[in-house]
């Protein structure tokens, strides 16, 4: 497969080191403006081809994806558009809130769309990424793009009017659960370990979490149940967590993003 990336910013630049380390894509194109941020790619991947000239970079490709920002993309799109190859390549909007549509009314034609939502833990193979495909899509296409996906990740194939409940739970959530693994670290603080003791702590903590319930497959309130003891300790905190509207507060940041 040749793969072509458009902009190489954070998500862009996780999904480049994502995919360039997995060895398993046979040619990856990227390109951006920043000269200065290219050359660092390259350096550090010196397989990956690397231009400032957005048209160069879609000719030959198989697939195309746009990580650029979403007021971009019709700049971006106008201008590749008498390059592109609509009856082979496959055009794939990762900029949040561009869909399948949008990519359809500004290329003026149909084709193979998609409209996917990856996160930044691509760069280490744990991305969550939600796929939309355009109502023109081939099972073939689908295929070609979960499987690229996958090497960064986990992916699920979505209505495109869930990609953006997904990205609030999977992408925005990311930062989510790094406010809790703060607060979890001061508190560790506050009872007397030092800040990097309480953040190996709670990093293990969150890790030993998420390993169980991807091991056993149970619900979390049966690992819950495993823990939680009558009079005991953990049923304490527990109280104290929805005392304080902690479920509420989840659900609530998960919504804001739609509004």
């Amino acid at each position: 497969m040749k793969l072509t990336v458009i902009g190489a910013g954070n998500m862009g630049g996780a999904l480049i080191k994502g995919w360039a380390k997995s060895g398993k894509v046979e040619s990856i194109t990227i390109a951006d403006k920043n000269e200065t941020l290219l050359n660092q790619f390259k350096t550090e991947y010196p397989s990956i081809n690397i231009t400032t000239d957005n048209i160069a970079a879609v000719k030959g490709a198989d697939v195309v994806v746009l990580v650029v920002k979403p007021w971009l993309m019709k700049l971006v799109l106008e201008e590749v558009r008498p390059v592109l190859d609509l009856k082979k390549q496959i055009i794939v909007s990762d900029a949040a809130n561009f869909t399948t549509g949008m990519l359809e009314e500004q290329l003026a034609q149909s084709g193979q769309f998609f409209y996917v939502i990856p996160n930044i833990a691509a760069e280490f193979g744990a991305s969550m990424s939600f796929i939309a495909k355009g109502k023109d899509t081939t099972d073939e296409s689908v295929k070609t793009l979960e499987g690229l996906y996958a090497l960064v990740g986990d992916t699920l194939v979505v209505e495109e009017r869930l990609v953006g409940p997904g990205m609030m739970m999977a992408s925005c959530g990311i930062a989510y659960v790094m406010r809790y693994i703060r607060a979890q670290m001061e508190g560790g603080c506050e009872m007397g370990f030092y800040p990097a003791q309480a953040k190996q702590i709670a990093l293990q903590t969150m890790q030993g979490a998420v390993s169980l319930l991807k091991a056993t497959g149970w619900h979390p309130e049966e690992a819950i149940d495993k823990v939680t003891t009558p009079g005991g300790v953990t049923i304490k905190g527990l109280n104290e967590l929805d005392h304080a509207g902690f479920n509420s507060a989840v659900i609530r940041s998960l919504k804001a993003g739609l509004k």
